[in-house]
C-alpha cells in the first residue's frame, strides 16, 4: 500500500515536472513580448557555456501548447508535437525530457532512455534528465545508480524538488536508508510547500528512527 501511495504521489509530480521543464527549455531560449526572455542566454554545460540558438515565437508556443497537452493527460498528441517540435530544433532538452516522460508511462523504458540520452548529450547537468535517468535505473534494480543520478540532479539544481522526492523513496523503500530518506523528504517539503501526504511520510519516518534509536540505546 505505501508503494502505491509513492507511485501515485510520483505520477502526480512527473505531469507537473513536464510543465516546470517548459520554462527549463524556454530559459535557453527566447522568450516573447509577454515577459518571456527574447534573447539567447548561455547554459552551463559541464563547467562549458553553450550559447542555444532562438526559438520563433510561433515554435515557442508549439512546444507549449504540447505541454499543456500533456498535463492534461493526452500523451498521444503530446508526443506527436513535440517529435514535430524536435524535427525543427533538435538542441533543446527540455523537449527530450518530455519525450522522455511521455514513453515511460507508455512503458516504452528503452524509447524513454534514448530520449534521455539525447537531454544529457545537450546538457549533461540538466536535473530533470539527470532525474528522469534515475527513475528508469531505479526501475531496472540498479538502485546505487539511480541514487547517483538523483545526487547529481540536486547537485545542478538544489531546489528541484522531484529528485529529492525521489532520493526519499529510494532511500526508505530500496536502501533502508530512514535518516537519508527523511532529509530529502523534507527538503521536498521545504521547496514545494505543505504536501499533506509527504508531511504524513516524514512524521511516519520520524517516529521510526527514533523508536530504532532508542532500541539501539537498550541494546547497548
Amino acid at each position: 500500500m505505501w508503494l502505491q501511495r509513492y507511485i501515485n504521489t510520483a505520477l502526480r509530480l512527473l505531469i507537473a515536472a513536464a510543465i516546470v521543464t517548459v520554462a527549463g527549455c524556454a530559459s535557453s531560449g527566447p522568450k516573447t513580448s509577454d515577459g518571456r526572455q527574447s534573447e539567447p542566454v548561455t547554459a552551463a554545460q559541464g563547467g562549458v557555456e553553450q550559447v542555444l540558438p532562438d526559438i520563433p515565437p510561433q515554435a515557442l508556443t508549439m512546444f507549449e501548447q504540447a505541454i499543456s497537452i500533456m498535463a492534461s493527460g493526452d500523451f498521444v498528441d503530446a508526443e506527436l508535437r513535440l517529435k514535430e517540435f524536435l524535427l525543427q530544433y533538435p538542441e533543446y532538452p527540455g523537449a527530450h525530457v518530455n519525450l522522455a516522460i511521455i514513453h515511460s508511462q507508455n512503458g516504452n523504458d528503452q524509447a524513454a532512455q534514448d530520449s534521455v540520452d539525447r537531454a544529457l548529450a545537450l546538457d549533461p547537468s540538466h536535473p530533470a534528465a539527470l532525474n528522469q535517468q534515475g527513475m528508469l535505473l531505479r526501475k531496472n534494480g540498479k538502485f546505487l545508480e539511480a541514487e547517483a543520478a538523483y545526487l547529481k540532479a540536486v547537485t545542478s539544481s538544489p531546489d528541484y524538488a522531484l529528485a529529492h522526492y525521489n532520493l526519499g523513496v529510494l532511500n526508505e523503500l530500496y536502501l533502508q536508508r530512514l535518516d537519508v530518506a527523511l532529509q530529502h523528504f523534507e527538503s521536498y517539503q521545504q521547496i514545494v510547500g505543505n504536501d499533506k501526504q509527504v508531511e504524513k511520510w516524514i512524521a511516519d519516518l520520524t517516529r521510526r528512527i527514533a523508536a530504532s534509536q532508542r532500541t539501539a540505546n537498550v541494546a547497548e
